[in-house]
């Protein structure tokens, strides 16, 4: 099996975070909050292929082009980027032994990180010019 960076994939979430479409979530929610078989047959029944594999950070290039097996590592719910997608497939990057998947997990997280931390910030701001 070899699986390897869904560029399509983590450029759609690195677009998502850019733009505040994520959940701070922690790691452990992920079966929680992932959308499912039937979301993900939903999704792609209603939206395609294309749409379906901007949702999934990596891909097996020996399935079929356009299947829902050539995706593996879904970071998101669909509408927004869960903390805990990424943390899920960050976990399970290195069994992989792939350093470009390994390092763009590691980037979504601290891009995740860094707007959390910013947009914390900036809700704080109007609290301290009120006092």
């Amino acid at each position: 099996m070899a699986v390897k960076l869904n560029k399509i994939g983590f450029e759609h979430a690195q677009a998502l975070i850019r733009d505040g479409k994520v959940v701070k979530d922690d790691r452990g929610m992920w079966s929680a909050h992932q959308a499912g078989t039937r979301g993900e047959n939903d999704f792609m029944r209603d939206r395609g292929p294309a749409e379906y594999a901007k949702w999934y950070l990596a891909i097996e290039d020996e399935k079929g082009t356009g299947t829902k097996s050539r995706y593996l590592f879904p970071f998101g719910d669909f509408e927004s980027v869960h903390r805990c997608g990424v943390l899920a497939a960050q976990g399970r990057a290195g069994m992989y032994a792939d350093p470009e998947f390994e390092k763009a997990t590691t980037s979504l997280l601290e891009a995740i990180d860094r707007g959390i931390e910013k947009r914390e910030e900036e809700r704080e701001k109007p609290a301290r010019r009120a006092a």
